[in-house]
């Protein structure tokens, strides 16, 4: 992208460099609101730059598959982007200390491509097929879909199922970690301050050999959000009853939710006809949907109950092998 002009003198860049793009009435390339653009080159520099004092709102910007189009919008409107592309810090795929590591700038399609994320969490690489396009999780990655929050997109979904970590770094001292089930507040709403950066994500990995995970969602079109999603992912003993299960929806409330309830009520059962006859009033509390231009309460609430049903069973199915 060429910038109109470059600024090399400005204090929170450096010699990395600012630019001001300006968007284009009529046709013209661009429909955002005029903002300026520094490429990092450490986390540190991210963390200077987003607690400088003044200068508006500032944005982290990675694959921009949902910034972009929210700035395109105007519903987004920061007057400084920070691009991180270039952190090598920010990538990575390890599994370590009994969790999966996934450094909040590696691409999506990394992680659903990845056999160590596959083995170590089943679940995350499910959910990442129903991501968009493949060229959307080309260049979208795993921080940037957890630090929006979307209420409906299937990353925070998994993560809050998961239990996953979200590590956070800021100028004022050292990284803090906090639990996915308690990060998203609200519709593209997280516990992020404004001067932290999301590092990574460590989803816990489960021991056994019998585990399986499921995810469904109902969209519009093929690629697009959610309407309602559900997952889930659990493991079997050997006599067939579910012994460990952790569940989630999205699209049914503000935030992902996750179903301790019936995730509590199905531990030590049989998954069978009987116990996935109960799902909808075990979930019925948890559940808090508006009526929007994409489905009603109603439908949300009874789709909701059918997709938790599928991901169970194609979990079940999964796990015994």
């Amino acid at each position: 992208m060429r910038l109109p002009w470059v600024n090399r003198d400005n204090p929170l860049t450096g010699a990395a460099g600012v630019g001001k793009l300006r968007g284009r009435r009529g046709g013209g390339r661009m429909k955002a609101a005029a903002f300026e653009y520094v490429r990092a080159d450490s986390v540190d520099h991210v963390c200077r730059i987003l607690a400088a004092p003044g200068g508006g709102e500032r944005k982290v910007i990675a694959g921009g598959q949902t910034l972009v189009p929210l700035m395109a919008m105007r519903l987004a409107r920061p007057e400084l982007l920070v691009d991180v592309n270039g952190i090598d810090e920010l990538r990575g795929i390890a599994v370590a200390g009994g969790a999966l590591a996934v450094g909040a700038g590696t691409r999506q399609r990394d992680v659903e491509r990845s056999a160590e994320a596959a083995r170590a969490a089943p679940l995350l690489v499910k959910a990442l097929g129903f991501v968009g396009h493949q060229q959307t999780r080309n260049r979208g990655t795993i921080g940037g879909s957890l630090a929006h929050g979307d209420p409906a997109a299937e990353i925070p979904l998994a993560a809050v199922a998961l239990d996953a970590e979200l590590e956070a770094r800021s100028a004022r001292g050292p990284a803090s970690w906090q639990a996915a089930d308690g990060f998203f507040l609200g519709p593209m709403t997280t516990a992020l301050a404004a001067d932290q950066c999301l590092v990574q994500a460590r989803f816990p990995v489960w021991d056994g050999p019998r585990i399986g995970a499921g995810f469904q969602e109902v969209a519009s079109r093929k690629g697009d959000f959610a309407i309602v999603a559900a997952c889930a992912q659990l493991s079997l003993d050997a006599d067939g009853r579910c012994d460990r299960i952790a569940a989630a929806l999205g699209g049914v409330a503000p935030a992902p939710v996750r179903l301790s309830g019936l995730e509590a009520a199905l531990t030590g059962r049989a998954l069978d006809e009987a116990a996935f006859a109960g799902i909808p009033a075990a979930i019925a509390p948890a559940l808090d949907p508006d009526d929007d231009l994409h489905a009603s309460a109603a439908y949300r609430r009874r789709v909701a109950a059918v997709l938790l049903g599928r991901a169970l069973e194609e979990a079940r199915r999964e796990a015994a092998g």
